[in-house]
């Protein structure tokens, strides 16, 4: 009896093992998942469409069959679509002049501080055969004003002497002629503007007293572009002296000079504040220039800082460029050296500098 029930129960065992595996199999179908995935998938990239009105990267087949072409990998970031209807900036680097004589504040501020602060550089005309004597009481009379008046320092007649003979071989090998003695010298000592002063005097006696007048006409120029801005005629009074004709003639020199400088100084201001509408003109001078490239970004580079750039000349020697702005001289060195930076010139120095006129070597 033992052994008939430890038979039915084999029995019983292998017909459990056999129904186990004739059972289908419960694994999931991998297309089915992948075809539940992908009708997901084009769902939300269709409701996406509809909500922001931008088309989705991928395209749908269809929801027949249930694919998706272009859906990114599992894992993947999608990049955010890019907005095409906002390009990104592009900065020109040409930059239009400003309009000629339209001044921000702080340019306006600039220049009543430079016309408040003129320098002169009062000297003759040699030409005109003034006698030596009255030439440099004429010369010593106005830089008095200037001292007293406008407490200016000046250059007297004596040290302008000097510097023209010791200065001429400097001169010659910086401008080769091309502007006068008067007009350098006025460049070296940083004068704004330079008087040249031409005039006679005549004299005589009568009833044992002495009586005299002077006219005159003083010429005012641009020094840092030599132009004449204007000129002034004066006249003097007939002055009298009891003791002498050359006291006669001092008295008539010092009248007619202490008269005119208070009209040229304002005349000064007035027509160098005319000539400012793009601002003062700076004269750079950039040695060593073989690449006509590199000075042509420079320009375009220096156009940032500067109301108006000109070029002068250009040889792979040396590059002549104008800028005119209202700021310092030492400010303008500054902004040469951000160009030169930004043009590709990096190791560009100042070789000296003459008043207005800013010599520099590329260091290419």
């Amino acid at each position: 009896m033992k052994s008939a029930g430890s038979f039915a129960v084999l029995i019983l065992a292998l017909a459990v093992m056999v129904s186990c595996a004739g059972a289908p199999s419960a694994v999931p179908s991998a297309d089915a998942d992948a075809g539940t995935v992908s009708d997901s998938a084009a769902a939300k990239a269709r409701a996406k469409e509809l909500v922001t009105g931008i088309p989705s990267t991928g395209t749908t087949t269809g929801t027949t069959t249930g694919t998706t072409t272009g859906t990114p990998p599992a894992g993947a970031t999608t990049p955010p679509p890019v907005d095409t209807a906002t390009p990104t900036p592009v900065v020109a680097d040409d930059v239009p002049p400003p309009a000629p004589g339209v001044l921000t504040d702080e340019e306006r501020a600039f220049l009543e501080r430079y016309l408040a602060g003129l320098d002169y550089l009062v000297y003759i005309d040699e030409a005109a055969g003034m006698d030596p004597a009255l030439a440099k009481m004429a010369v010593t009379q106005a830089n008095r004003y200037l001292i007293e008046k406008m407490g200016r320092t000046v250059i007297d007649f004596d040290q302008v002497q000097r510097n023209k003979k010791d200065q001429q071989a400097a001169y010659m090998a910086e401008t080769g002629g091309s502007i006068g003695i008067m007009q350098y010298l006025a460049q070296k000592f940083d004068a704004d503007v330079y008087v040249e002063i031409s005039m006679r005097a005549a004299g005589s006696e009568r009833a044992g007293r002495f009586y005299a007048s002077a006219q005159g006409v003083m010429k005012l120029f641009d020094t840092s572009t030599s132009q004449l801005l204007g000129s002034l005629s004066f006249v003097s009074p007939e002055v009298m002296s009891p003791t002498s004709l050359d006291g006669a003639l001092s008295n008539a020199v010092q009248a007619s000079i202490f008269t005119a400088m208070p009209k040229m100084t304002d005349q000064a201001k007035s027509l160098i504040e005319a000539s400012l509408a793009n601002g003062i003109r700076f004269e750079l001078v950039i040695q060593k220039t073989p690449d006509a490239r590199a000075i042509s970004n420079l320009r375009r580079a220096l156009a940032r800082s500067f109301r108006l750039v000109e070029q002068v000349s250009y040889s792979p020697d040396e590059t002549r460029l104008l800028v005119y702005t209202f700021k310092s001289a030492t400010a303008v060195e500054d902004a040469v050296y951000v160009a030169a930076e930004r043009a590709g010139m990096p190791d560009i120095y100042l070789v000296f500098s003459r008043g207005k006129a800013l010599t520099f070597n590329s260091g290419l």
